[in-house]
């Protein structure tokens, strides 16, 4: 019975299908390519239009809907780890934890976070590199309440010791592991070479500069960055414009507002050339390639992000995915990125990890591709797939309310122009096959290239078995191996 009512509806579907077959068939380009799709009409948002401003000055980017009653505010602050003197290393980090962690002056840890769980909002602060932020996301029914805690917390954090403790405890614990996972060990490595130990770029914590960090030092950075002279406010959701702008103003009266953090400091480290490798017995090497590059708003900006995505950056329709995974099998992941940050160069870099024995192999290709669009004219299609893909995935960056207003919040922090995303998509289409050719020879020099392997290296450095490359090619076969560091001190440990 059952097997006679499946085949009843299944013949009923296929009658229907073939009654449409005929018309729809005849619509049907007959190979996918003659398939024509509509222009993709889309005017990016103003940031005019989102952007507003309390009595004290502090901008507030604000983005309503009512498709959920939910309200998330988002207060961006600029400073973070560029602010750690050497000796408190993670001074940053800990403080914009601890923030979230350690309670209120008067509301202890545990009961600040039994009231956020009973009011079922979601609280987070956080100190990255450069900024720093605390955002809520709560209820609209509740968040009067859910806020008014918020900014208790925000304004008056409580550092409460026994919390404070064990987020150091916490911290010391995972630095013990460092040496545990190779990409951790390349990850370190790479960023104190690209950008030297002195700079926040490349300075890591160690058990000494967390153990220096007080309670104490936690109170002056936060009232140093925590403080409405640094401060942009975003807020997305479930509310009435001006009664959230009159909401803001009582939240942020009588915080005292001090002087704006000054930008970044650029790195005064210079990238030696060469092979460095970092012993570790494992099957298969992690490799970086690159050298130091250009900031964001350098003229070739655009023929850059071009470059490296028709070099490395564009997946699967890149030439190092092609070459390296596709077409040799060396490697499962592989590519490249142009970093272009707003305050000082940023850096190119190509990376794989491949088999000990054709790390050399993977590593000659890049270099060869390097090389090659360096000296010949990408194709025509390579050059329209890339740009097609920068324009026709552009509406991603303003795909959601949130994500206009932190695009826009990163843009006033950064001073980035104000019809940047209006001339984007023209700047990507008016890239030649000759600009991308003209900065590839400009910014990548394969002579100012290092090379960083992390794994075995007396299997890694006499090549593949056919011959085909050996560690010897590169830089006359001379290269430095790092030592092995301490996970906690960081010095080098002994053999």
């Amino acid at each position: 019975m059952r097997m006679n009512r499946a085949f009843g509806l299944t013949g009923l579907a296929l009658g229907c299908l073939g009654a449409l077959a005929p018309v729809a068939i005849a619509d049907l380009p007959t190979r996918p390519e003659e398939i024509e799709y509509q222009p993709l009409e889309f005017d990016p948002p103003q940031r005019s239009d989102y952007r507003h401003e309390l009595s004290s000055g502090v901008p507030v980017y604000m983005a309503p809907s009512s498709e959920f009653p939910l309200i998330t505010v988002t207060f961006s602050f600029k400073g973070g780890a560029y602010l750690d003197p050497p000796n408190q290393t993670g001074l940053a980090n800990m403080t914009g934890a601890m923030i979230r962690r350690g309670g209120t002056e008067t509301v202890s840890a545990d009961e600040l976070d039994e009231q956020f769980d009973f009011l079922a909002a979601n609280v987070s602060t956080r100190a990255g590199a450069i900024t720093s932020t605390a955002s809520i996301n709560a209820l609209k029914s509740n968040f009067d309440e859910a806020f008014a805690l918020f900014m208790d917390m925000v304004r008056h954090p409580g550092f409460e010791p026994d919390k404070v403790e064990l987020f150091r405890k916490e911290i010391i614990e995972s630095m013990k592991q460092r040496n545990d996972d190779a990409q951790s060990i390349l990850n370190m490595e790479w960023e104190m070479l690209m950008y030297g130990e002195d700079h926040f770029e490349g300075r890591q914590p160690t058990i000494e500069t967390i153990n220096n960090i007080t309670i104490a030092d936690m109170h002056a950075f936060h009232a140093m960055v925590f403080q409405p002279g640094n401060l942009i406010i975003g807020v997305t959701g479930d509310f009435d414009s001006q009664r959230m702008l009159d909401q803001l103003e009582n939240a942020l009266s009588g915080w005292e507002r001090r002087s704006a953090m000054a930008d970044p400091p650029a790195p005064t480290n210079v990238l030696e050339p060469g092979v460095y490798h970092v012993e570790k017995d494992i099957p298969q090497g992690k490799v970086y390639i690159g050298q130091r590059g250009v900031m964001r708003d350098d003229p070739d900006q655009f023929s850059l992000q071009v470059m490296n995505d028709i070099l490395g950056g564009g997946g699967f329709t890149s030439r190092l995915v092609g070459r390296v995974r596709s077409d040799e099998g060396l490697a499962y992941s592989v590519g490249s990125r142009m970093a272009m940050p707003p305050y000082y160069p940023g850096e190119f870099r190509a990376l794989f990890q491949s088999k000990n024995r054709t790390v050399a192999l993977a590593t000659k290709i890049i270099l060869e591709e390097i090389e090659e669009i360096r000296n010949e004219l990408v194709t025509e299609q390579e050059l329209q797939t890339s740009k097609n893909s920068f324009i026709e995935t552009f509406p991603r960056r303003f795909e959601s309310r949130q994500a206009i207003v932190n695009t826009f919040i990163d843009d006033e922090w950064t001073n980035r122009p104000m019809d940047y995303w209006e001339t984007y998509r023209a700047n990507i289409e008016a890239v030649t096959a000759e600009d991308v050719r003209r900065a590839a020879q400009t910014h990548l020099q394969p002579e100012d290239l290092a090379i960083l392997v992390v794994g075995k290296w007396d299997e890694i450095a006499p090549g593949d078995l056919e011959g085909r490359a050996s560690m010897v090619e590169f830089f006359d076969g001379k290269y430095e191996e790092l030592p092995l560091r301490d996970p906690l001190t960081l010095k080098p440990m002994k053999k």
